[in-house]
């Protein structure tokens, strides 16, 4: 694994071409759901130490596709993020450390603490000269936390979908 000594100190942008921004919910407790937001901006301003760095993103709510019209329908409804009242969901580093990072994640105007493990991929000068940074990341939330406490019980036990959500991030930063 690349050690983030070799992440250059300044200020870097997502290169939404070149990142992802997922989840996967359960269904019916038998299967996966996933999405991903396609509307986001992040900044990360690398200082050394890393726990003097920031991090920061900003996701447009009503930019989230599971691949279902309908479905994509329903989650931007009020009984999920209601993305009409709270068009954005953000997140503020609070602590980084080598191989997590802490922060205020904003959904629906209740702000929670959540930690995200990440993998620092290393840095490379892309073919126009411009110097870019690679993650991944992961983490878990309760979407009931967030005021999204949309559910059905099964019959059979159980619930229509989890309250645990696990998020992914591909994340590509290009310095500025």
């Amino acid at each position: 694994m690349a050690s983030l000594n070799t992440l250059p100190a300044g200020t870097c942008n997502i290169d939404p071409a070149h990142t992802e921004i997922s989840f996967v919910a359960r269904h019916l407790m038998v299967t996966k759901v996933r999405g991903k937001f396609t509307d986001y901006s992040a900044t990360v301003v690398a200082a050394d130490p890393i726990s003097d760095s920031s991090v920061e993103f900003t996701v447009q709510t009503a930019s989230i596709d599971t691949g279902s019209a309908d479905r994509d329908a329903h989650v931007k409804s009020g009984d999920f993020f209601d993305v009409e009242t709270y068009p954005t969901m953000t997140f503020k580093a609070t602590q980084i450390t080598d191989d997590e990072i802490t922060g205020d994640l904003t959904i629906k105007d209740v702000t929670k603490p959540v930690t995200f493990s990440y993998d620092f991929n290393g840095v490379a000068t892309d073919p126009w000269g411009a110097t870019r940074a690679g993650f991944e990341a992961s983490g878990e939330i309760n979407r009931n936390d967030f005021g999204m406490t949309f559910n059905a019980p099964l019959d059979g036990g159980g619930v229509l979908i989890s309250e645990k959500i696990k998020i992914n991030l591909d994340l590509e930063f290009t310095k500025a």
